[in-house]
């Protein structure tokens, strides 16, 4: 598919190491252009599985599923909370995803006997993606970010693409960003800036020059640190950009704006833009200096790796933000409460709600039940997340409906009440990867229902969920006649979408995951009331569409 001689190409590079923030710079450079252009985002990683589907958050982070129900990297959690967007499965690259493409052409012959070679078969491949996206979406502004650091093998096919794309359709049309870390030496409080000559080295031995370089660093650099940047990496000093440590990821966009490297970029792309940042300079101030603040506790199983909960975070703080208050995480390590290595008492100190997220297997389980129940009978504003949801159910199940051995058939096959079943038509499922309920599905909820006020009072609301399990719907009547209201379903009734106990302050549970939809313009209604909730706070009515 040829260009379209109308979108502008942005590819984001990294340089030294990796968690440098590219996916936070991608976006903010795409806040700048906003929704006045077009702007889309790609994501390439060289990594050889299809998606990150299969991936265990503690090695990978977070899974972030979109709307088409595509499994992506959780950088697209960056793109959609900051550039206020919906993404597509399509817009997420892999090195897998070009392999698989590559040989079904091969065995269906559409190489016509051709050897099938990396150069020029694979990063043909590669162009061919990013010229349909941006044909497809009638994108004015395609932004590829190409994951890992410069030097590294699973990348060296996505940057030749890159490097082609530059020479095929001019300088004027594709610009490199190249994202690169200025540590700090105690010793000496310099700002060092050797790490990024030699990335930068690296980019040219790949045939690529960047445009723009941004440092990484501690704080905003110095004008000498720039001026040495400049000198070393043959570019001008107006083309070297801060990215600092910051309070709020979404100052980014404020810093970038006040550096010029909007204007930079127009004047390299032959564009026209005026940005407006006036009311995202406003709620990041709300978010700087919040008149007050809550605490909430998480309980899961991947505490020690915090990006596995990086959208319930976010989501926290874009509800915090329209509060005008501060939400500080305590992380529960549901091991430790299974474990009895922490006491529920001192766990819960400080705390003013709860949060159980979703998750997979046994581990930990008993330790969540048991934080949902202390929650329950305390009173503590309370919200489940996809598992958190069913184990609130199995909780509610054993301790208010004296089902003693109720439990989920993932976590105990051969319960005599199982209460959390396998979907049917998950039964005889084989293969892992995308083969979940995935993406976007709607609610029906219950007039009157906390979740129907929450929602504006909506009769259909759509989220998005990642699951296989669900409440068995044999045990609907049981748990309703016992005081949970299952306040949301599928259109036939069969599946519970939201649950609630309507006797407590707050306490409501989802089978989606809510925090994927959430942005710093537009907070999650559910996060929302959620947190209204743990900060005493009246009711705050906030009118969102499903």
């Amino acid at each position: 598919m040829p260009w379209n001689k109308k979108t502008k190409f942005i590819v984001i590079t990294g340089g030294v190491l990796s968690g440098l923030g590219k996916g936070i710079v991608t976006a903010s450079i795409g806040k700048l252009f906003s929704p006045r252009l077009k702007v889309m985002p790609m994501k390439c990683d060289g990594y050889l599985n299809v998606d990150p589907g299969t991936m265990n958050p503690i090695e990978h982070g977070e899974v972030f599923v979109l709307e088409d129900g595509g499994e992506v990297d959780m950088d697209f959690g960056h793109y959609e909370r900051i550039m206020g967007i919906s993404c597509k499965f399509p817009w997420n690259l892999t090195t897998g995803k070009i392999f698989m493409r590559l040989v079904e052409k091969e065995r269906n012959g559409n190489f016509l006997g051709k050897t099938v070679q990396m150069i020029p078969h694979a990063t043909d491949e590669i162009k061919e993606a990013f010229y349909s996206v941006a044909n497809e979406e009638g994108a004015d502004m395609l932004l590829i970010e190409i994951g890992g650091t410069v030097g590294d093998i699973e990348n060296m096919l996505f940057l030749e693409a890159a490097r082609q794309m530059r020479i095929e359709l001019g300088a004027e049309n594709v610009l490199f960003a190249h994202l690169s870390y200025v540590p700090v030496l105690e010793a000496v409080d310099e700002q060092k800036t050797k790490p990024t000559q030699q990335s930068v080295d690296l980019l040219r031995e790949k045939g690529i020059m960047p445009d723009v370089i941004i440092g990484r660093s501690r704080h905003i650099l110095e004008e000498k640190t720039k001026q040495k940047i400049a000198l070393f990496c043959n570019v001008p000093v107006q083309a070297v950009f801060s990215s600092p440590n910051l309070e709020s990821v979404y100052e980014l966009p404020l810093i970038f704006e006040k550096e010029g490297l909007r204007g930079l970029i127009e004047r390299k792309l032959n564009i026209r833009h005026k940005a407006d940042l006036k009311n995202w300079q406003a709620l990041v101030s709300k978010m700087k200096k919040p008149a007050g603040e809550t605490t909430i506790a998480l309980c899961g199983k991947y505490t020690k790796l915090k990006d596995s909960y990086a959208s319930i975070a976010e989501a926290l703080s874009h509800a915090g933000a329209h509060l005008n208050a501060r939400v500080n995480l305590k992380w529960i390590d549901s091991e430790s409460l299974e474990k009895g290595n922490s006491n529920i008492e001192n766990a819960f100190s400080g705390v003013r709600g709860l949060i159980v997220p979703g998750g997979f297997g046994t581990r930990g389980t008993e330790g969540k039940i048991k934080a949902i129940g202390y929650a329950r009978e305390k009173n503590i504003p309370f919200l489940g997340l996809c598992f958190g949801l069913q184990l609130a159910v199995v909780e509610f199940a054993r301790d208010v409906c004296n089902l003693k051995d109720a439990n989920s058939t993932e976590v105990d096959a051969k319960t005599k009440n199982p209460i959390i079943d396998i979907m049917p038509e998950q039964k005889n499922i084989s293969r892992k990867g995308a083969t979940m309920r995935l993406g976007a599905y709607s609610a029906y909820l219950k007039e009157k229902s906390r979740v129907w006020e929450i929602y504006g009072k909506q009769k259909i609301v759509s989220e998005r969920h990642r699951h296989r399990y669900e409440v068995n719907p044999d045990y609907h009547d049981l748990l309703e006649r016992n005081g949970m209201l299952i306040s949301g379903t599928s259109k036939d009734g069969m599946l519970a979408e939201f649950v609630e106990v309507p006797k407590n302050r707050f306490f409501v549970a989802t089978q989606a995951h809510p925090e994927f939809k959430s942005s710093l313009e537009r907070p999650a209604p559910l996060f929302f009331s959620f947190v209204d909730a743990c900060i005493d706070k009246k009711q705050t009515k906030l009118q969102v569409s499903g």
